[in-house]
């Protein structure tokens, strides 16, 4: 069966520069490519689609232009949808074959940011294009992020880690209210990430169950994909234990539900060969 990571980080501290590491010291060293194929491969990951990785805003045509030479297949691009030159941005790195589709990171960014009419109107460039966007918020965030959904039916929405659910507190019901109401709009899928940093040290698949099931009743089994998240899950797991517990918590699921999961929608969604 074909595995596709859409949510693969890389850190390569000499090459480029990443502000938000240092209030992370347990992530600000180096991951390189070579070190994750290792644990990846073995894993049963066939395709790896590079995230952006929130680089200084002056370096993110540099992290673009540097992860194209590593051997991912396929690679989401660092935007700044606020800014007017948006539409340059994009055609310049839309010329890059690997470019799949792009993410501005929005859990760190005050709430106004993506509410502008000039953020909504340079995200329907995307849709022109065809072009996806990976939308990063928290979970208090999500009913903004339905705001800007519906302010631009024509883009394709991938939610990034579920939305953010806090796991750890085991806070379900307004995360499943909210999870709910973005599923309800067709432009938007959701990825099956990240949930392993959010939760405790200690956590177990029935941690995580919850969200897991929730998020594939609402999206069905069309609109999920599968992401890694490394090294971020390394916070609280290893790639292999997080791929592990995937195939856990969808073990009842049949085989055309696992090959939407980890491969078919994201060749679609993100428009791979």
């Amino acid at each position: 069966m074909r595995f596709v990571d859409t949510h693969c980080h890389l850190i390569y501290l000499d090459r480029l520069r990443y502000p938000w590491l240092d209030a992370e010291p347990a992530l600000n060293r180096d991951f390189h490519i070579d070190r994750y194929l290792a644990e990846a491969r073995p894993a049963g990951i066939t395709d790896i689609i590079y995230m952006e990785v929130d680089v200084a805003e002056s370096d993110m045509e540099k992290e673009t232009d540097f992860v194209t030479t590593l051997a991912v297949d396929a690679l989401i691009a660092a935007c700044r949808p606020e800014s007017p030159a948006f539409a340059a941005y994009v055609d310049r790195a839309a010329a890059n074959p690997k470019v799949k589709g792009f993410r501005r990171i929005l859990h760190t960014q005050p709430d106004e940011l993506s509410q502008t009419p000039l953020f909504a109107e340079n995200l329907r460039i995307l849709g022109k294009r065809g072009m996806p966007f990976d939308l990063c918020m928290l979970a208090r965030q999500l009913p903004i992020g339905l705001r800007l959904v519906e302010a631009c039916p024509d883009v394709q929405f991938i939610l990034d880690h579920c939305g953010v659910p806090d796991v750890k507190a085991g806070q379900l019901d307004s995360w499943r209210r909210d999870i709910s109401a973005l599923a309800a709009r067709p432009n938007v899928a959701c990825k099956v990430s990240g949930v392993v940093a959010y939760g405790p040290a200690d956590w177990t698949v029935d941690d995580l169950r919850p969200y897991i099931e929730h998020v594939i009743e609402a999206f069905g089994w069309d609109r999920v994909v599968w992401g890694s998240d490394w090294p971020v899950c390394t916070q609280t797991a290893d790639l292999t234990r997080w791929v592990a517990a995937t195939h856990d918590l969808i073990k009842e699921a049949g085989t055309s539900e696992k090959e939407r999961l980890f491969s078919r929608n994201a060749i679609r969604l993100y428009r791979l060969s």
